[in-house]
């Protein structure tokens, strides 16, 4: 194989690092990963991912963890809930959806980051992570390249895959193209259940919806029973320090929130006055559909470090995730002489269908923050339903 007797360095230790480097293992490839976290106990953030059929599943049943993953996915948690801003019901699916269905298109079975981090690093082996390892730069060396982490250490690879995510520190080594904002923010929240007991009712372990006035907030249950929430709405690239709000201030939150969501419930009131602080405005980006660059025979990109999308078409992780299963297998490919022409044609036909997925996100941001969000959802949800 072309990666006989060759030292792979995956930089980023997610969903997409920690794949791969199962993926080629498996395969026989000599893998290290390098994660900044300092271990493995680290707290994994973000909202609960939904694995699709034909990518984030696939990658998984690629890896042989099908069934360790149907022991560790939340059945129930893909149950939806479609609301507007008076915490009215329009759509639910909870009698209806099954818990388990795996195989079918629409089946979206979702897992918490840090379960699936654990399934995957314990599927590795031993010493296969090297933690601590906070990327700072990279030098040629060689025919790969010598990188240098934060904590002093250095380590040479013949190929480094970069999947350190949306602010890749790898990618400028391989090309100039930058994100673009997508005029989106996502405030960021986690409460406790018992401070949120009205929407805790409502949810019942699922995913809420709600939309109203061009703004969304979009929720989550996640395995200790935390809710996991975001404020969705469009604003100007600078508005988190434009805004003057104090993000570790539950009071000043909750007026902005009265404030921008004038319309709303003040059922939602309760995610603001007793969220733990502070929330986090992400500011939403995504990769130009059109970009490209000369492969490298030594170096290339795997999810959000290649791709970052918005996240309302539920594709990033499972794009990221399908980089893993395909970059394993045009590495392993007899078909390609090179390294650099399998590299090719794997970056080839990601960009390809991450740009496919992209524009989906794109459009699916723009219908839920549209006026007539409420009935496009449910459009959508109810075809799907049928």
């Amino acid at each position: 194989m072309l990666i006989d007797n060759k030292s792979i360095a995956i930089v980023g230790g997610g969903p997409a690092g920690l794949t791969l480097a199962r993926l080629l293992q498996l395969k026989g490839a000599a893998v290290k990963v390098y994660e900044r976290d300092f271990n493995k106990e680290a707290r994994v953030q973000g909202s609960p991912l939904d694995m699709h059929e034909d990518s984030g599943l696939a990658a998984i049943r690629k890896a042989e963890l099908l069934e360790t993953f149907k022991k560790t996915f939340r059945p129930g948690a893909d149950r939806t809930l479609i609301m507007n801003e008076k915490a009215e019901i329009f759509f639910n699916d909870h009698e209806t959806k099954p818990e388990e269905n795996f195989g079918q298109e629409h089946f979206r079975p979702e897992i918490d980051r840090g379960p699936l981090r654990n399934m995957l690093l314990e599927s590795l082996h031993p010493e296969t992570v090297v933690w601590d390892s906070h990327f700072l730069s990279m030098e040629r060396q060689g025919e790969g390249w010598l990188m240098h982490f934060k904590n002093g250490n250095s380590a040479y690879a013949d190929l480094v895959i970069a999947g350190d995510g949306a602010h890749s520190k790898i990618r400028p080594y391989l090309t100039d193209i930058k994100p673009v904002y997508s005029g989106i923010i996502m405030l960021e929240g986690n409460v406790s259940k018992e401070k949120a007991p009205q929407i805790d009712a409502l949810i019942q372990g699922g995913k809420i919806m709600a939309f109203g006035n061009a703004h969304n907030i979009l929720l989550g249950q996640k395995g200790n029973g935390d809710l996991g929430f975001y404020a969705s709405f469009k604003a100007d690239e600078n508005w988190a320090a434009d805004s003057g709000l104090d993000f570790s201030d539950n009071a000043r939150m909750l007026e902005w929130f009265q404030a921008e969501y004038s319309e709303w419930s003040p059922i939602w009131e309760e995610l603001f006055r007793n969220a733990q602080t502070p929330f986090i405005p992400r500011r939403i980006y995504y990769m130009p559909l059109d970009q490209v660059w000369e492969a490298q025979p030594n170096l290339t990109l795997i999810g959000d470090a290649a791709h970052v999308m918005p996240p309302f078409a539920g594709e990033g992780a499972n794009m990221a995730m399908l980089d893993a299963l395909e970059l394993s297998e045009y590495l392993t490919d007899y078909r390609y002489s090179t390294l650099q022409q399998a590299i090719s044609a794997y970056e080839q036909a990601m960009r390809k269908r991450a740009a496919v997925a992209t524009e989906e996100s794109l459009e699916n941001g723009e219908r839920m923050h549209s006026e007539t969000s409420l009935t496009t959802m449910l459009d959508f949800f109810n075809s799907h339903l049928a």
